[in-house]
């Protein structure tokens, strides 16, 4: 090969990598045909032109790569802005550590003055949200264009177990009634990491919380001319007849009373867990371990267990957590029940906690036809990230999930790793604070009234909470704690579904849920037809 050969192919692969390049791809330039022999000085004069040119399409490379770096690229579905970032925020802000003041001078259970009230964070690392976040809009809707008085405020304590109070980045708790465990003090443990990790951040607000299982606030009763405002109530869960506000439950700090762990640590363990046994080396069968006390649907569930004369493709198990404390939980940790290729999420008295261990696990997510809703599941496609089973005919539903799964194992298997990679990607712990964050504000936005410090309130703070606290609860504090503010600014809130969009959207799943049930019913005239 030439000279002028080697330096052409090696100046076009230049080419294809620079901007330059890509800027005039499909043009056919800088080509100079081939002489089957050229002279001495001429290989040398035009190698010497090539040389200088290679190093001109260096520079040219180098000067954008480090002017694209001025730059950050938020991504919105297909769409991708560049937002320009000023020379202040280039640099990222060291973390500041700070560690709980729980000595033995601090038996008064005071808040310390000594953590940061305000932080800058990097501007320059600002991803726009999961796609969930835009439930936000929607479950704040009902009050956007009426705005929010402290007599709704007032009126949502009816059901409440306490009123919430930001004032000045202090957070005041009146509490009205126990909470169900300890629901009530992890809720309010997670909002203080919240305010650990983005101090000074959050606006004034005033809200109260139900820490019990069914939503409330009854959307029929806040319709027509002569109807009240609803009252806006936050909880764990929500669904298509009621209004409450949908936030993160309180096992994402820790569930101490059936000894689950924190979030972030169990993320990591369902990780590893999924690791230990592969998708095709798992059992072929639906797996379920739950109380089956809470619901009739779930007592509704076990009769698809496998018996001497049917199998349903179903494997249900009780979960005795009286027997389970006594031993030690040995047998109830999530992560070492990623053994089977189907899991089964029913809800219980209302939403399930397990849902997100369940998805997290690269099984495919059998979903019994859920009546609730959390934070993140509305944004779940089906057949996509779960497989719908229909609620009224648990047993040949399952049955057909599992036969369809075991015929198409690569499909199934992508069904099961497009969940788990949801739940790892898109629901690690930075985005569960990330959403609340942005939840409290466009909440606070609302506000009609100044939020003012109600006579029965204390001040609270992670000290507070954690110094006094023991055993179990104590620990999982420990290890849920927010050491440090971010040196990173909250993610890029997403804008509002636009009214044709959300309607595509609850169709497309509509649909994808109809296809299923074609499919079971084919497969079932099939059977019938062949006995």
């Amino acid at each position: 090969m030439t000279v002028i050969q080697n330096v052409q192919r090696f100046s076009t692969a230049i080419l294809q990598r620079s901007q330059l390049g890509r800027d005039f791809s499909g043009l056919r330039i800088f080509r100079l045909p081939l002489m089957k022999k050229a002279p001495a000085a001429c290989s040398i004069t035009i190698y010497t032109f090539f040389v200088f040119f290679i190093l001109f399409v260096a520079a040219d490379f180098i000067s954008f790569f480090c002017f694209s770096s001025r730059f950050i690229f938020l991504v919105n579905n297909s769409e991708r802005k560049a937002v320009p970032i000023s020379e202040n925020h280039r640099k990222t802000p060291r973390p500041i550590v700070v560690p709980l003041n729980c000595s033995a001078r601090n038996l008064t259970q005071t808040c310390p003055g000594n953590y940061p009230t305000t932080f800058d964070t990097d501007l320059a690392w600002k991803p726009v949200c999961p796609d969930y976040f835009r439930w936000i809009h929607e479950d704040l809707k009902p009050w956007k264009t009426t705005g929010i008085s402290s007599d709704m405020v007032e009126r949502a304590k009816r059901s409440a177990h306490f009123r919430l109070v930001i004032v000045k980045g202090k957070v005041y708790i009146e509490k009205y009634k126990k909470s169900i465990q300890t629901r009530d003090v992890f809720t309010i443990w997670g909002i203080l990491q919240l305010l650990r990790r983005y101090p000074g951040k959050l606006l004034d607000l005033e809200l109260t919380f139900d820490c019990n299982d069914r939503p409330v606030i009854r959307s029929g009763d806040h319709r027509g001319p002569n109807s009240t405002s609803p009252p806006p109530l936050f909880r764990y869960c929500g669904d298509r007849w009621t209004l409450d506000v949908v936030f993160p439950d309180w096992s994402f700090w820790g569930w101490p009373e059936i000894n689950m762990k924190p979030w972030g640590n169990l993320l990591k363990d369902l990780k590893e867990g999924n690791n230990r046994t592969k998708w095709m080396e798992r059992e072929p069968y639906a797996y379920w371990k739950g109380n089956p006390l809470v619901a009739e649907t779930r007592r509704d569930l076990l009769t698809c267990n496998v018996s001497d004369v049917q199998d349903w493709n179903a494997r249900l198990f009780v979960q005795d957590w009286m027997l389970e404390s006594q031993q030690g939980y040995k047998q109830s940790d999530v992560s070492n029940q990623c053994t089977h290729r189907y899991k089964i999420y029913i809800e219980g008295w209302a939403w399930s906690v397990s849902e997100k261990y369940i998805l997290a696990c690269d099984s495919v997510t059998l979903m019994v036809k859920p009546r609730y809703y959390d934070f993140f599941m509305r944004s779940l496609q089906p057949v996509h990230h779960y497989w719908p089973i229909k609620d009224n005919d648990k047993c040949r539903s399952i049955k057909f999930a599992v036969d369809w799964g075991n015929s198409h194992k690569q499909k199934a298997q992508a069904i099961g790793k497009a969940a788990s990679d949801f739940i790892q990607e898109e629901l690690k712990m930075d985005y569960v604070y990330d959403y609340m964050f942005h939840l409290l504000n466009e909440y606070a936005k609302l506000l009609r009234f100044k939020p003012t410090i109600p006579e029965g309130a204390v001040e609270v703070c992670s000290e507070t909470v954690a110094c006094s606290a023991e055993g179990v609860e104590k620990k999982f504090m420990m290890e849920s704690l927010v050491n440090s503010p971010s040196v990173t600014s909250p993610c890029a809130l997403p804008p509002p579904y636009d009214p044709p969009v959300l309607g595509a959207l609850l169709r497309k799943k509509a649909n994808s849920i109809k296809q299923v049930e074609r499919w079971e019913n084919r497969y079932w005239e099939t059977l019938n037809q062949q006995h």
